[in-house]
């Protein structure tokens, strides 16, 4: 196979020309000099495996034209993939702001596979007997249909024979595509489509005898016709096989085979009727249509279980016959837990041959307990295969209601004898957060409940659903983790009723299905349809935002914390002081995605939306602790605040050239970024040296203590800290223990969000220490993962609570790692464990630190979790030991300490400006 440039380049000469723009004359010269060797070994053979820019990046790069790559280069980053087409036979790449960079014909050619079409179903329906189809199809980069052929198409093309029906193709108006693309450059709108199947036409697949037919789309372009395979959605109707029974016995499968959208038509030899369970004997009966030689047994396997049922004509029937089965030979095997066993049923006929089994139109589908907690299910698929399973017993919905308050009510059966320790959650797909709805049992059944814009939180709020899915479980209440969760799902006959969409009083709110029968909850998107995609935040950014910072300032204070993820840290601190003065200002605080809860008293706009671009292009003041974004420019007579969020001792910034995490382009916005901030907030000494050189900041760093942690000298910290405890519940006379531990780079999950990477034994420490201790578990924002065992009384999950500064009041001890929330827990003079399981390796390999930790950390470094439960069981003698360590450590970081930092940081931010004098 011929390799491209990028395949035969070493990493090094990669990195350098991902970096281009960043790289020395010496390391320019290097990746120059490879690309050229490359080329003159390999030929240009070496370059037409490589996407269009990419091609053109190593072209340059052998030609030495370093101007022309490092703008290509920077273009790049900015939408990788994206780029213009001109051409109406021949097309060729043109990237926009470059139109002049000279390349030759064979650079910037492109063949199909540089235009690759994305064809996505969105929707399945039925219009009477027509077949509808509703998605959006478009060649990438070319936003609208050309060439000299006018109009789309569709087909259904036979994969046997290759014969075709073409197919009515509307174009609709689809917003998701432009979203979906991920893409900024072009808007995909117009490219939506409604396919209909008029019920003529599928009679007339019927009678052509069975065969798959696959559905494709034909687009016109520069140079010709692009068609591919329609592609299925992965839940909802879009995603499942659906069964139509016509009236000659055919069975038409509309659904989806190879990762394509296909319609296959088969007329079954046998078809499964109905079941009883009785008498520990499961009995199978199946219709054998006149004429059609019948089926002489029922095979059934799973693993080395394997068991056939001769069927036999029923009394006084021509056309029903019936195999039967001992339950108990299919159930001796069963496996324990939740573990599900699936057998594979077919169809034997004379010669031996088996065929998967097919219910027929109307067949009931049942289960039937057989052990404690376990059940015998016979079921059906979408392409109506018969399934027979045994499995932990499910709660099954039958019932989806609607209250006029916009609450969800589920109710169905759960047929298990054991129903008081059982409870149910909701847990997001990627984030693996957990919420727990009320359940009622009674009967047989189960109600569940759900208020989608106010679920319960673990410290006692209520908050809408963040975006994604939300999944439902079974799980015992004892439960130490997800490990026996049984998922809720809806009666087969019923997904024919999904998805049902309804509305809160402020959202909509959709329930679907996945895996067939997997019910989940997805909120609608935060942002409007045109806020949200990169196509249209960068209109919002390039247009909608340089037009609201011509209109006149506004007194007011847009506040951004972590992105909008918290309502927390010092710009809550500034937020709370400015209220206690009565400054007459608006408050503006930033939310995304409704996580955070929000103070009643502000106006409260998502991240990204049209709302957050005014108010950040107008506001008077704007208070944050992360970055804004590279496009954002302060205006004339604005203030804009940085006081960022820790006390670094992991390497930061600047600091990190040459290591795993460096990443160039990054380090190179640094001063840009900075200059977007009036002056730059400082903890401490330490902070402010490292601050300066590893981010790069040429204007005035302000040493004011961060204002979080004057929350350590309030006058009202006491009050504060009852509060709190009073809000997550925590019982009384128990010492509690906060842990909140960094991430780790190097641990993510297939989706790359970060794991939860998890060394203390919770189970062995709640044995320990369950009796006077309550550990509460911060998550690092970054990391996504359920934490075992909370709920139990012992370990609670304290990751959404809004502010880590109260739950420092309440705490008695602090485990971290390398998180900097250590700086700012020494200000209580509490004792710090500090579990660093991986020391060297962290330090050494994954990120590195400023300063020994072994020699200056104001706690012990434990390295095992039995080592750490013994140092919280004999806390008092480790305070002791490390008070000296303790002391000098405060007089280096927490200084200054002294309660003012707030004060200090608004009479800063105000001076010279109409609320100079706004005092308390």
């Amino acid at each position: 196979m011929t390799q491209s440039l990028a395949d035969l380049a070493s990493a090094s000469v990669r990195r350098i020309l991902r970096y281009f723009p960043e790289s020395s004359p010496a390391e320019r010269e290097e990746s120059c000099a490879a690309a050229r060797e490359l080329l003159g070994a390999h030929g240009e053979k070496a370059l037409t495996r490589l996407p269009p820019i990419e091609r053109v990046m190593w072209h340059l790069a052998a030609e030495g034209r370093a101007e022309d790559l490092d703008a290509v280069v920077r273009y790049q980053r900015r939408d990788p993939k994206a780029f213009l087409v001109a051409g109406t036979l021949h097309p060729r790449l043109v990237l926009p702001g470059l139109r002049e960079l000279a390349l030759p014909e064979h650079i910037t050619a492109l063949t199909p596979r540089d235009l690759p079409v994305t064809a996505q179903l969105t929707s399945v329906a039925w219009r009477g007997g027509d077949l509808v189809w509703g998605g959006y199809a478009f060649v990438a980069n070319l936003p609208r249909a050309s060439g000299r052929v006018t109009g789309r198409f569709a087909v259904l093309r036979n994969a046997e024979n290759g014969r075709y029906i073409r197919l009515r193709l509307h174009r609709t108006h689809s917003e998701h595509a432009t979203a979906a693309s991920k893409q900024a450059l072009h808007s995909y709108d117009r490219t939506g489509f409604e396919i209909v199947v008029p019920a003529r036409r599928l009679r007339e697949l019927a009678a052509r005898g069975a065969g798959r037919w696959f559905l494709y789309v034909g687009i016109p372009g520069p140079g010709g016709i692009y068609r591919a395979r329609v592609r299925p959605s992965d839940a909802g109707a879009a995603a499942h096989n659906q069964v139509r029974h016509l009236a000659d016995g055919s069975r038409l499968v509309v659904g989806f085979a190879e990762k394509s959208v296909s319609v296959t038509v088969r007329r079954p030899a046998a078809e499964v009727e109905s079941f009883t369970v009785t008498d520990g004997e499961l009995r199978l009966v199946t219709r054998v249509p006149g004429g059609v030689e019948a089926p002489t047994a029922v095979s059934v396997v799973e693993g080395e279980t394997r068991v056939e049922g001769p069927l036999t004509p029923l009394t006084g029937s021509l056309d029903r016959f019936e195999a039967v089965f001992d339950v108990g030979r299919l159930t001796a095997d069963d496996p324990s837990g939740a573990k599900t066993r699936e057998f594979a049923v077919t169809l034997k006929g004379a010669d031996g041959k088996g065929h998967p089994a097919v219910v027929a139109e109307g067949f009931t589908t049942g289960r039937h307990p057989f052990a404690p907690g376990r059940e015998l299910a016979v079921h059906r698929d979408g392409p109506g295969h018969l399934q027979l399973m045994t499995r932990p017993i499910r709660p099954v919905v039958d019932t989806m209601t609607v209250t006029e308050a916009g609450e969800l009510v589920l109710e169905g059966t759960y047929p298990g004898a054991e129903t008081a320790g059982k409870k149910v959650i909701l847990r997001h797909g990627i984030r693996f957060e957990e919420k727990e709805p009320p359940v009622e049992f009674a009967g047989g059944r189960f109600t569940i409940r759900i208020a989608p814009e106010a679920v319960p939180q673990p410290d006692g709020s209520e908050l809408p659903l963040c975006s994604g899915r939300w999944y439902l479980f079974l799980r015992d209440a004892g439960a130490w983790d997800k490990s026996g969760d049984v998922p809720v799902t809806i009666r087969p006959e019923q997904v024919h009723e999904l998805p049902l969409d309804f509305r809160g009083p402020r959202r909509g709110f959709t329930v679907d299905r996945r895996f067939f029968d997997r019910l989940f909850i997805g909120p609608e998107r935060f942002l409007a349809p045109d806020e949200h995609g990169a196509y249209r935040q960068r209109r919002l950014r390039e247009e909608y935002f340089p037009e609201q910072q011509k209109l006149p300032l506004r007194d007011a204070v847009l506040y951004l914390s972590l992105s909008g993820k918290q309502f927390s840290d010092s710009p809550r601190a500034v937020y709370e002081e400015l209220v206690r003065r009565g400054t007459d200002v608006e408050h503006i605080w930033t939310q995304d995605g409704g996580l955070p809860e929000m103070p009643a008293e502000a106006r409260v706009v998502g991240i990204g939306s049209r709302a957050w671009y005014e108010a950040l292009a107008r506001s008077r003041y704007v208070v944050v602790n992360t970055a804004v974004g590279d496009w954002f420019v302060t205006r004339p007579g604005q203030k804009v605040v940085q006081t960022w969020h820790g006390t670094p001792l992991k390497k930061i910034g600047k600091d990190l050239l040459g290591s795993p995490q460096s990443n160039p382009a990054y380090i190179a916005s640094l001063p840009h970024s900075y200059r977007q901030f009036d002056f730059v907030v400082s903890p401490n000494p330490h902070t402010t040296e490292i601050m300066r050189r590893a981010y790069c900041v040429e204007g005035e760093l302000l040493e004011a203590g961060y204002p979080r942690n004057d929350v350590f000298h309030a006058a009202d910290r006491y009050e504060r800290a009852s509060r709190v405890r009073r809000r997550l519940g925590l019982p009384g006379g128990k010492k509690v223990v906060l842990y909140a531990p960094t991430w780790r780079e190097d641990q993510r999950h297939a989706s790359r969000l970060y794991k939860l990477d998890l060394r203390i034994d919770l189970a062995a420490a709640q044995a320990e220490l369950g009796d006077d201790h309550v550990l509460l578990f911060r998550k690092h924002p970054k990391v996504h993962d359920n934490i075992p065992g909370a709920g139990q009384g012992f370990v609670w999950d304290v990751t959404r609570y809004p502010d880590i500064a109260d739950l420092y009041l309440i705490a008695d001890v602090l485990i971290t790692d390398y998180s900097s929330t250590f700086f700012d827990f020494a200000h209580s003079g509490k004792p710090i464990l500090f579990f660093t399981y991986d020391l060297e390796h962290y330090r050494d390999t994954l990120r590195g630190l400023y300063f020994d930790l072994t020699a200056r950390a104001p706690g012990p470094l434990v390295e095992t979790s039995e080592d750490l439960v013994k140092a919280l069981r004999d806390i008092d003698t480790v305070e002791a030991e490390y008070l000296g360590k303790y002391v000098r450590f405060v007089k280096e970081f927490c200084v200054p300490g002294d309660g003012l930092a707030t004060a200090r940081v608004i009479d800063r931010m105000f001076a010279g400006g109409p609320h100079a004098t706004a005092r308390g």
